[in-house]
């Protein structure tokens, strides 16, 4: 005769495994949940990539820029959601606070600290890859622009419309505008027209409860924390206005390079007095590198005076001997 204690544990084992055969993957209740959420099954089926879709992994590494966070202890998301329509992004939203999931937000490739794709703690990204949408208005000077868009892509926009429009923007094509939006942004032309951020004078913006908020319906504190305040802490900005801002046909950029050996010394110490005296339409920057010295096997330093100034050679080169004749520019 089996004794009772015998009995209960063929029971606790059947239902254990019958709870086994049947629990659903860490996954699929979210995955779930988005089917239902979204507007569009279909569509949104073909925008999400779990750890055993074939293509997870190439997504995953096309996101990561630092080789720190490739190795197989980093934390990976547990879905990769790539949104064709805002609709996807909200359903996202909504899921991920349903099942207690982070949402790392994904919309350039330079984000060397992991920000977007590395957690602690269970998490999904949404990588706005799909929104790079860019509207240019030459007539009002201003122009859309989607998070997922990359700056090189803004600029050739503009410059398929006008010579004399720009964004005050930085020189690598491969910026990601939502990232470099929200951190500020500054770079060549900030000395004359600010950083990034204050030629941005509206945004479309998801909140953590799914609402399209623009600049009036989100207020002023909001819009002017997410000018600077860090991508994905507020919100999704989606889309982005832009201020576009005139600059001459002409421009001339320079670079003159000088070792210790050719008196840099005395040149860098001449233009930190020089440098913010400088109009406010020429950009100068200083660059220090080690390298090999003519004499061999030893090394030196070189420095780099580059600078961009919005005219012509003629007047450049005029200013330059004007304000910096040490530098000893000429053409």
């Amino acid at each position: 005769m089996k004794s009772p204690h015998f009995s209960m544990l063929i029971t606790l084992l059947f239902a254990a495994l019958f709870s086994l055969s049947w629990a659903a993957s860490p996954h699929d209740d979210f995955i779930h949940c988005l089917s239902l959420r979204s507007n569009d099954s279909p569509s949104i089926s073909r925008v999400i990539y779990t750890r055993n879709n074939s293509f997870y992994s190439s997504i995953l590494e096309s996101i990561l820029r630092n080789l720190r966070f490739s190795t197989p202890d980093t934390p990976k998301p547990l879905v990769i959601v790539t949104p064709l329509r805002t609709s996807h992004i909200q359903a996202t939203i909504y899921c991920s606070r349903k099942h207690e999931l982070q949402i790392r937000t994904r919309t350039g490739v330079h984000d060397f600290d992991g920000l977007s794709y590395v957690s602690e703690v269970s998490f999904v990204v949404i990588d706005l890859v799909n929104f790079r949408l860019v509207d240019v208005d030459v007539e009002n000077k201003v122009a859309w622009v989607q998070s997922g868009a990359n700056l090189g892509e803004l600029y050739y926009r503009i410059a398929e419309k006008s010579r004399t429009l720009t964004f005050p923007g930085c020189t690598c094509h491969t910026v990601g505008t939502g990232g470099y939006f929200s951190g500020g942004g500054y770079r060549l032309l900030f000395r004359k027209y600010g950083l990034a951020a204050d030629n941005i004078i509206d945004a479309q913006l998801t909140d953590v409860n799914g609402r399209i908020l623009d600049r009036k319906s989100m207020g002023e504190d909001l819009f002017w924390a997410i000018r600077g305040g860090g991508g994905g802490s507020f919100g999704i900005v989606l889309a982005w206005k832009l201020n576009l801002v005139p600059v001459p046909v002409t421009m001339t950029v320079f670079t003159v390079r000088r070792t210790l050996e050719q008196n840099a010394i005395k040149l860098i110490n001449r233009w930190q007095y020089v440098a913010h005296k400088l109009p406010d339409g020429m950009y100068s920057s200083l660059a220090l590198n080690r390298v090999n010295s003519s004499q061999y096997g030893t090394k030196t330093v070189l420095a780099s005076f580059r600078s961009l100034f919005l005219g012509g050679i003629d007047e450049l080169v005029a200013l330059m001997q004007e304000r910096f004749p040490e530098l000893g520019l000429e053409f």
